[in-house]
Parts: structure tokens; sequence; C-alpha cells
């Protein structure tokens, strides 16, 4: 018996060390997957962060690791709500496979950390004069810059009171012709829309892109056709009949040649006794080739009576050669009205009362 027992023991010895021996790695295993499980849902956790609110994750925190765009600190954290890119428009004359850097100006005054991205498009003018440009979305213009324009980050972060300056390479390619190319660098953000404010004028839940662009005026010497004329001046509306001041004139030039041109000039203001008595003077503005352009110009004086003569004289900015148009209007006060018109009633009645209360008749000789 006792060595019957003596055997059980044994074994059932070996069993228990067994079953030890065997759920020892088991568990070390189970601890190891574990581990390796929550790291990867910490990861997925954080990207999903970053997707949902627009904060990068921690690999990509430092700006450096995602662009090489120097930073600055604007000289104030306050909030604006919105960005700012500059210069707001490039003149620059290259040669056939010539290439020039410049540089655009972002910052940032949104109150918070933003994704900033670039995109390129054609642009070209426009048969309505209220258009200064047309911007062409996917669609090669006529004048076509926008593969000439490279920049070497086409995305990046920017915090809040920061600002960036990116170089922008523009060149052209070794066949290019005489005349004009015509393109813009935008700059957008994607607003969050759990972010967005019912003010504003969005639905909730939906995007906004708010974009700003810089444009580019490539012109490569050689044979041109430069074709500007003022086509029109005057009030704007045709109106030529007001009650005050001040007084908003437009004017309307087209341009038939192959490349934009940037005129610029001067109106003068004349009364009824032939006496300057306003001038106001129009900086260089642009007209694209093709295409017709608005430029408003104000004269502001707020008390005016009387007939006035306004005379444009506008340089179209190369030959010297100069426009001249006038236009004739007239301004009558409404107070001056309102008592001419009181004055003539106040007349009326008066007469009126005297010829029905006498009776006027003939002297008998």
């Amino acid at each position: 018996m006792n060595s019957i027992a003596h055997a059980y023991s044994v074994v059932a010895f070996l069993l228990i060390l067994g079953s030890t021996l065997l759920g020892s790695p088991q568990s070390v295993f189970s601890e190891s997957n574990t581990k390796t499980m929550v790291a990867g849902a910490t990861t997925v956790a954080k990207q999903l962060a970053t997707q949902a609110t627009g904060t990068p994750a921690a690999v990509v925190t430092s700006d450096s690791e995602t662009d090489s765009y120097p930073r600055e600190k604007l000289g104030s954290d306050q909030t604006f709500t919105d960005f700012v890119v500059g210069p707001g428009r490039f003149s620059i004359e290259l040669s056939p496979g010539e290439s020039k850097v410049v540089e655009v100006i972002i910052s940032n005054r949104m109150g918070e950390r933003k994704r900033f991205s670039f995109e390129t498009e054609d642009m070209t003018g426009s048969s309505d004069p209220a258009q200064a440009v047309v911007l062409l979305g996917n669609q090669q213009g006529p004048y076509t810059l926008r593969d000439y324009i490279k920049i070497p980050h086409k995305t990046f972060y920017l915090n809040n009171g920061e600002r960036v300056r990116v170089p922008v390479t523009v060149s052209l390619p070794a066949d290019a012709e005489p005349g004009g190319r015509y393109g813009s660098l935008l700059v957008s953000i994607v607003s969050d829309p759990n972010k967005l404010e019912p003010t504003n004028g969005a639905r909730p839940g939906s995007v906004v892109v708010s974009r700003i662009g810089t444009l580019f005026f490539v012109t490569t010497p050689g044979k041109i056709e430069q074709n500007l004329e003022l086509k029109s001046f005057g009030a704007i509306n045709n109106q030529k009949f007001f009650t005050k001041g001040p007084i908003s004139f437009g004017l309307v030039s087209e341009n038939k040649g192959s490349v934009h041109t940037t005129p610029y000039g001067e109106v003068r203001l004349f009364n009824m006794m032939g006496n300057e008595v306003g001038f106001v003077e129009l900086e260089p503005w642009f007209v694209m080739p093709k295409s017709l352009r608005l430029r408003e110009v104000t004269w502001n004086r707020d008390f005016l009576l009387g007939r006035y003569t306004a005379v444009a004289k506008i340089n179209r900015g190369y030959d010297d050669i100069v426009d001249e148009k006038t236009f004739t209007f007239w301004v009558i006060p409404m107070q001056l009205l309102g008592g001419v018109f009181i004055g003539l009633f106040i007349l009326f009645l008066f007469f009126y009362f005297i010829i029905s209360r006498f009776e006027f008749k003939r002297k008998a000789s």
C-alpha cells in the first residue's frame, strides 16, 4: 500500500510540475501581446485625433520635420480670425529658360494652430469689366503659368501669431514665346466643422475652405502687342443728377493686346465757372489681355451745388500715350430742392388766394 501511495504521489507531483511549466510561457506571451495591442491602439487613437481636430500627432509636432520654412513671431498675439497672404501680386520679366525666386509671406491670426496648403491655377481676363481676373481651376488657360510655379512644400502647420516665409520659384521653358503668362498661387485652410458658428452662414457639420491668392504676371520680352484704350468714363450707373457727394466714377478700359498693361492717371473736377475744385490721383492698376476692366474712383466732397465737369486723363502705361475723356453732371442738394418746392407752393397759394378773393375789372374810359 505504501508503495502504491508513493507512486501516486510521484505522478501527482509530475502533473503539477508540467502544468506549471506549460502555464508560465502562456502567461508571458499573453502579457506581451497585450502590451503590443495597447501600444497599437494608442497610435491609432492619436492618428484619429489628428484627423478629427487638426492637431498633429506626436510624430509631426515638430515643424522642422514637415517643412523647412522659417517661422517668425508676429508683433501681437491678438486674434482676428483670419490669415494674411502677401504680397498680392508679382510682376516679373523672364527670358526663355530663366527662373526667379520670390518670397510669399503667410501670417496666422486665426487664434489657433492651422494646417495650410498650396495650389496653383491659371487665370485670364474677362469680358465683364467688374471681374479683374478669372481663376480657371483645373483648366489650362491661354497664358498658362501654373506648371511653372514651384514651392518646396505644399502643406505646413502654423501656430497662431506666427509668420512664415515661403520661397516661390517661377520659371519659363526654353521655348517660351514673347508675351505674357498669368497664374496664381492659392493658400487655403479647411475649417473644423465642429467649431463653426451659425453666424457665419454655414450649416452645422459643413466644411468651409478659405483661400487667398497671390497673382503672378510674367512677361517675356520680344515682339509683343500692346493695345489699351479707355472706352468710357462717367458716374456709376450712368447717373447725371445728384443731391449730394461723394461722387463715384467708373473708367472702363479695353486691352486688345497680348500682354497685360498697367495704366495710371488722374481725374480733375471743375465747377460751372471753369475753376478746378477737385483732384483725384489714380495709382497704377492692371488690365489683362483680351479683356475689359472697370476702375472705380470716388471724389470725396460732401457739399456740392451746381454743374460740374470731370476730366479723366489716363496714361496707357506704355509709349506715354494718354487717353482723355470728360463727363458733366449736376448736384442740387435735397434741402435746396425742398426749399424751392415749398417756395413755389407758397407762391401758388398766394396767387390762388388773390384770384379767388378779388375781381379784376377794366377801368371805364
